[in-house]
């Protein structure tokens, strides 16, 4: 039954996708690990490959319309790339599975991964529910900027490949942002620019656990894909009707909810 619940959750990722140009793909893992029964370290690396393949998809109608920065992407992948090839390929498989204990709580490989994710996801909730706030601020910051801010955008790069490689989310809500403030794009430009860095990153990451040997069960993971890229068609759809920033916010409430109760299950509830 959870498998069904899966499935339909992982056509909502790719909805969310379509419809706001990102955030979907921060509920990718917990599908994953707690409807479909996945590992959590197997499951960053699943979504990887779901968050960079529906992310394809949302930068290519993008960039049909001349909406994609091919210079700011450039600049923004050349250290993003390399941070999240390493931590896929030399850093996650060189985490030992038992870190350390704390009381009854054993800390694992898996633990640390689950915990992480649900602060980052405590982290875009945030970013999503003041996501009206947040843009008018982007908007008053850009016309105060008068240069490419190479090394704002090289620096965010390198923090969000690290994050797309350890927890496997795209970390659209750094890169807009840092797109908007560090190489003054507007905000439909920088949405489209996010998911074609997001796509190459998240794809790239997922090459690196090819690399590493990482056992991937592809009738499973292309079953899975399908019903999100049905998702994100429908949602790109939809987005003519819909406007994107009225829903972040419940959206937002949504994944925070989700992060406390990973937070507090994992925590409160894990042990020996």
């Amino acid at each position: 039954m959870l498998h069904y619940i899966g499935y339909f959750a992982a056509i909502f990722i790719g909805l969310s996708l379509g419809i706001m140009g990102g955030g979907g793909s921060i509920l990718t893992v917990p599908v994953l690990v707690y409807l479909m029964g996945v590992s959590p370290v197997l499951s960053t690396a699943y979504s990887l490959f779901v968050v960079g393949s529906t992310s394809v998809v949302g930068a290519s109608g993008y960039f049909r319309k001349g909406l994609v920065s091919l210079k700011t992407a450039i600049v923004f992948l050349i250290p993003s790339l390399m941070a999240v090839f390493a931590v896929r390929k030399v850093l996650m498989p060189a985490i030992p599975h038992v870190l350390f204990t704390v009381g009854s709580i054993v800390f694992t490989k898996d633990l640390l991964v689950l915990v992480a994710f649900a602060v980052l996801m405590v982290v875009a909730a945030t970013s999503m529910i003041r996501s009206k706030q947040a843009e008018e601020v982007l908007d008053e910051e850009l016309h105060h900027k008068h240069k490419f801010n190479y090394p704002l955008i090289l620096t965010i790069g390198l923090v969000v490949g690290t994050l797309t490689g350890f927890v496997g989310a795209g970390g659209g809500f750094l890169i807009i942002p840092a797109l908007v403030l560090g190489a003054r794009l507007p905000m439909k430009l920088a949405v489209g620019t996010s998911l074609a860095i997001i796509a190459l990153n998240s794809l790239i990451g997922f090459t690196g656990d090819l690399s590493a040997g990482t056992p991937i069960a592809w009738s499973f993971l292309l079953g899975f894909l399908a019903f999100a890229l049905g998702g994100i068609v429908l949602g790109t759809y939809l987005a003519r009707f819909i406007p994107g920033a009225k829903l972040k916010p419940a959206f937002g409430w949504f994944t925070l909810a989700m992060g406390t109760f990973i937070l507090t299950k994992e925590l409160l509830f894990h042990h020996v």
